[in-house]
């Protein structure tokens, strides 16, 4: 018995202890001060890209969202690029470009749906901007997120940024008040990773890359259009970091399901993308970044795996010692019991996504979140974001 708590002992420390270690480092690093040029006149012409399929209820909200950024309008071009819709989107786009003469809106579309990275690829061809700029249907812009960003980009060694996703239905429902927490825990881990070099998390609803960082999009075919695409921009010695200062805003869904199935299809992605800087590190293909590509290695490949044997041995612990369980969590302060579950849940999606890929299921089609509906034109007008 008295091994089995020891093992147990030793097994909570690598999977949690780790994470904890990991968190507190990197929240160190967040305070640090910035070691790069940031110019806050550079101005350099934008592509913003908008992949789209059905999203025929939200296009004009989000064309309009972008018609009120802070930005030269001669310097920007907006290019929806659609995956060959069976909706209203096609006709709506066309319908706000013909009101808004004055916006370069160009549509693109695919003769099939063949998955988002494959869309930002295809609409990659007809970029004529310095910087290449990605936006979700679903994810609203603060008009003066370019003046924040790009200054970011005038160092020479920055070749990629991102913000922070800020909720607009934080308080809705204890599912998106747990994530919403989370969120805010992880947004400080990657700023602290961007202090240090580069973060390997990139969201969809504002990521921004300098043209010569950027090949294509999720070159190594992860399925992650964001992270993915980051390790080709890495891999090529550039800096990518989270600018808390261009930060979006979206919903999320309000159930444990959706919840889920959002965490699921992420998982999947994480894991093909810390399976490939595995390869890229063994091969000597990262320069810089490994520290922080080699923890995350750690929590997102590995720690599930310890997971799973520190259940084995709280089965047999519970069984013999009936209060065990009931006094952990009752001694837990309510933030870090909130943490606990919320690390319980990523690490068991990550085996089940291990043991899939293992077993050569992928998910593989860009699905589409179950939140639109809670976007709704009050929502976004009270946020002046339309």
């Amino acid at each position: 018995m008295v091994l089995l708590i020891i093992s147990w002992l030793i097994l909570f420390t690598l999977s949690f202890g780790a994470l904890g270690f990991i968190w507190l480092s990197m929240r160190r690093a967040a305070l640090k001060p910035w070691g790069i040029k940031i110019d806050e006149t550079y101005r350099p012409k934008v592509s913003i890209i908008i992949p789209t399929y059905n999203e025929s209820n939200l296009i004009s909200f989000k064309l309009e969202n972008l018609s009120k950024v802070e930005y030269p309008k001669n310097l920007m071009q907006i290019i929806v690029v659609d995956s060959n819709s069976d909706d209203e989107t096609v006709q709506n786009v066309n319908s706000f470009v013909k009101q808004h003469p004055e916006i370069n809106i160009q549509i693109v579309i695919e003769n099939e749906r063949k998955g988002k990275s494959s869309a930002l690829n295809f609409a990659l061809k007809h970029c004529k901007g310095d910087v290449i700029i990605v936006s979700d249907a679903d994810c609203f812009w603060p008009s003066d997120i370019l003046k924040k960003a790009l200054p970011f980009l005038a160092d020479p060694y920055v070749g990629a940024i991102s913000g922070p996703k800020i909720l607009l239905n934080p308080e809705q429902s204890w599912v998106t008040k747990t994530e919403e927490d989370y969120m805010k825990s992880h947004n400080l881990v990657k700023l602290g990773e961007s202090k240090v070099h580069s973060t390997v998390f990139f969201e969809g609803g504002f990521s921004a890359y300098k043209r010569e960082a950027l090949e294509s999009f999720d070159p190594y075919n992860t399925g992650s259009d964001d992270s993915g695409t980051i390790i080709g921009v890495v891999e090529k010695d550039f800096r990518a970091i989270l600018v808390s200062e261009a930060r979006f805003f979206t919903a999320f869904p309000v159930t444990w399901r959706g919840k889920m199935s959002i965490k699921m299809r992420r998982a999947n992605q994480l894991v093909r993308v810390f399976s490939r800087y595995v390869v890229l590190l063994l091969r000597k293909r990262i320069k810089n970044s490994k520290r922080v590509i080699s923890h995350n290695i750690v929590i997102y490949l590995f720690s599930p795996l310890i997971f799973i044997l520190l259940l084995a041995t709280t089965i047999p612990l519970a069984l013999n010692f009936p209060y065990f369980a009931f006094i952990l969590i009752a001694f837990l302060i309510p933030k870090v019991r909130t943490h606990l579950f919320e690390a319980m849940q990523s690490y068991f999606l990550l085996f089940l996504t291990i043991l899939l890929i293992a077993l050569g299921k992928r998910i593989v089609v860009w699905g589409k979140p179950t939140d639109r509906a809670l976007l709704t034109e009050d929502v976004l007008r009270k946020r002046l974001l339309i």
